[in-house]
């Protein structure tokens, strides 16, 4: 996988954005950084389709600006002058994905059939648009033709929307969802570019369900930590958990035991529905993480993590759901 792909899958959003106005793309940009996503597709359905990425990428150099929507080589050849790092297409056409891979851009053509995968897979390709997503079966469409092909992962797009956006992101050969429900063309025209953060921030949250998954408390001895874990289940009716250093009241308290925790107090564990693209998200807003604390599964997939910060006496880490 390319590194742009790459940082598109740790973002997991794409928004897909009709400009008609070039003078809308910064404000659009920084609502969507502000909302979290420092990524845009801008799809070449309109005439102000070239400037914008054009204005986007010298405002904001550090976004991941693509080019959707190309059915030509002419808007090929804009698209790339303008400054797009990556291109995306409705539909499989040879003469676009061999024109971005000679000039070394990575492509995402729409593929909705066999026939259509095979020939992006011919050419090298490892990463389709799925496209119109949810008027061609869906997440269990994309499971069906995927399992014949096991290399290959999708992009869908085309009625992804924030109810089912996890569903598709849930299976492992998803990498992102392109999606313009955060990016309405009428708050564009509008100019409502703060309901655009905040639909775009909602969409961010919703993807990475951050939840409280319990609260550890360091304890002074053995004994105070089974007995404080035995309170927390005679009081709230959870199973007792022993392990080792530890003890979980439930799924709501674990003691440490004797004072092994880090934070002075304890610590508070937020579960994520994905670590990756937590870490990528909270590492945008300036967060650091300890490397010595990362703790993986067999398949070296992270599990948990603590962040390197302090809430009043309160260690925080981050687990996979």
């Amino acid at each position: 996988m390319s590194a742009i792909m790459e940082q598109i899958r740790k973002i997991g959003i794409v928004p897909v954005v009709k400009l008609d106005h070039a003078k809308d793309a910064v404000p659009l940009a920084k609502a969507l950084i502000d909302g979290g996503l420092a990524c845009a597709e801008i799809t070449f359905r309109t005439d102000a389709a070239e400037e914008s990425i054009k204005n986007i990428v010298k405002a904001f150099p550090e976004m991941l600006v693509g080019a959707g929507t190309i059915l030509t080589l002419e808007q090929l050849d804009k698209a790339i002058n303008a400054g797009a790092k990556f291109v995306v297409s409705p539909g499989f056409n040879p003469e676009i994905v061999k024109a971005c891979i000679a000039r070394n851009i990575p492509i995402c053509p729409g593929c909705s059939s066999p026939t259509d995968i095979e020939m992006a897979m011919a050419l090298g390709l490892r990463t389709v648009k799925f496209f119109p997503a949810g008027n061609i079966g869906g997440v269990e469409a994309i499971k069906a033709m995927s399992a014949p092909y096991g290399g290959l992962t999708f992009m869908p797009t085309g009625g992804v929307s924030a109810k089912n956006i996890n569903e598709y992101l849930s299976f492992s050969k998803v990498i992102a969802c392109g999606g313009s429900w955060m990016v309405d063309p009428k708050l564009i025209e509008a100019g409502d570019f703060a309901e655009i953060t905040k639909r775009t921030w909602e969409a961010v949250t919703t993807v990475l369900g951050f939840t409280l998954a319990h609260v550890g408390v360091n304890c002074e001895s053995e004994a105070q930590a089974h007995d404080m874990a035995k309170l927390f289940c005679g009081l709230f009716g959870v199973d007792y958990k022993p392990g080792s250093g530890h003890a979980f009241a439930g799924s709501l308290v674990e003691t440490m035991i004797p004072l092994p925790g880090r934070g002075k107090y304890g610590h508070i564990a937020i579960g994520t529905n994905y670590m990756d693209r937590a870490i990528y998200q909270l590492t945008a807003k300036g967060v650091k993480f300890l490397e010595d604390t990362t703790k993986k599964d067999d398949q070296g997939n992270i599990r948990a993590i603590y962040l390197d910060m302090d809430f009043n006496g309160f260690a925080v880490h981050l687990i996979q759901k």
